[in-house]
């Protein structure tokens, strides 16, 4: 049986509500609709993805900060942090499998 290939875009160009961040979250990675729209449902949802191969690319994440404000830094910061701890979690048991792009104007990195 083959594994399957699972990308995904998180993109946040354009939001202008703190609300918008977790609608696209839940809408592009196809979390459940009892997502409850904060970072431990973020990791809980995330974390239920494991086994397959994953990738996903994050867009705008300066533009949160341009429309958001100060405010908004923590929030970034901790989206860096839980996928930074999905791809090297159980010790590194899936990173192979994990590929997390961040994009962010010209500049694009990846997690590693």
């Amino acid at each position: 049986m083959q594994k399957q290939n699972y990308s995904y875009i998180l993109d946040f160009s354009n939001v202008k509500y703190y609300s918008e961040i977790h609608e696209i979250i839940k809408k592009e990675l196809n979390f459940p609709d009892f997502y409850g729209r904060n970072w431990d449902a973020f990791w809980d949802c995330l974390t239920d993805m494991y086994g397959e191969e994953f990738n996903l690319e994050v867009i705008g994440l300066t533009k949160l900060h341009e429309s958001l404000g100060k405010e908004i830094e923590k929030d970034i910061s901790k989206i860096k942090e839980i996928l930074y701890r999905f791809k090297h979690n159980y010790d590194n048991m899936f990173s192979d499998l994990i590929t997390i792009k961040i994009i962010d104007g010209d500049f694009e990195y990846y997690i590693d």
